[in-house]
């Protein structure tokens, strides 16, 4: 490996070690801003079942990430050539969620950005802003523990990526095939700004029959019970993501307030106490405008 390279490793690890004491989850990545190590099980006979690292070893992505110093320099010894590291989305404690604004000819994200936030009445707040090698930024915002953050492309408007559960952004300090990634001036010591609530809720999945109006009667029980089935579904890891997600379906649909008590017998079925199951309904409740 060249003597640029080593140096290149040595700080990607400094860097991540540093993230990783703020409380956010790493891993490392190669030049093209992918992860660096490869699947243990990419000659495995197919179909191989899906692993998240239960196997014990490395080469998941996102899944290996980690903020335990012993773990990360692990992970930089499986992959010397690594000179960049990844932080991973949707994770406690901050569940970070990354709007990544592009830079295109024929787009202007940060124009984009500006007419969503007068339309749907948020501003940014002061936040962490990173700046990538192509003159692109990522802003760094939280989202609430029970709301998912799906990973999008251009979806919230051109231009515009959102890196949410199961996704991560490129830390700064990582080095790639196009330059290096920076934290803009005078954002280095700021934490990850909340999320403005009326732009979370653009972030948020849509609705099923976003187009149709709320169920009634008949329709809107056999959908109510839906929900409640949604729920009790859930697995163990699951729980407060499913009942997050029926609630805001059902307060959306106009049953929420009917289906309160419902979806907290569910959710009780699924392990979860009465106080986490009505503190996350009451959260779908806000978010969605109503009062809980």
């Amino acid at each position: 490996m060249a003597t640029t390279d080593r140096q290149a490793t040595t700080l990607a690890l400094a860097h991540a070690l540093s993230a990783a004491e703020r409380g956010l989850a790493v891993i490392p990545l190669s030049r093209t801003k992918l992860p660096a190590l490869r699947s243990p099980h990419r000659d495995d006979p197919a179909p191989a079942p899906i692993c998240h690292g239960e196997c014990g070893r490395f080469g998941h992505g996102v899944y290996d990430a980690s903020t335990d110093p012993v773990r990360i320099r692990a992970l930089f010894a499986a992959a010397p050539w690594a000179t960049g590291y990844g932080i991973a989305c949707g994770l406690p404690p901050h569940h970070l969620i990354g709007l990544d604004l592009d830079t295109k000819a024929d787009t202007d994200s940060s124009a984009a950005l500006r007419e969503l936030a007068l339309r749907h009445l948020f501003t940014i707040p002061p936040t962490v802003v990173v700046l990538t090698p192509s003159g692109g930024r990522h802003l760094w915002l939280t989202g609430p523990a029970e709301a998912v953050i799906p990973n999008s492309a251009g979806r919230l408007a051109p231009g515009i990526d959102i890196r949410g559960a199961g996704g991560y952004l490129v830390g700064p300090g990582s080095r790639t095939d196009h330059g290096v990634y920076r934290t803009a001036p005078g954002t280095a010591h700021l934490a990850p700004a909340p999320c403005p609530r009326a732009l979370l809720r653009l972030l948020l999945p849509p609705p099923r029959n976003p187009d149709h109006a709320p169920p009634a009667g008949a329709a809107g029980e056999r959908h109510g019970q839906g929900l409640v089935q949604f729920v009790l579904a859930a697995h163990e890891g699951q729980r407060n993501t499913r009942l997050f997600w029926a609630a805001c379906r059902a307060y959306e649909d106009g049953i929420g307030a009917a289906l309160v008590e419902p979806l907290v017998e569910a959710a009780l079925n699924t392990g979860l106490t009465e106080r986490e199951a009505r503190t996350t309904i009451a959260s779908a409740a806000r978010l969605t405008g109503h009062h809980p």
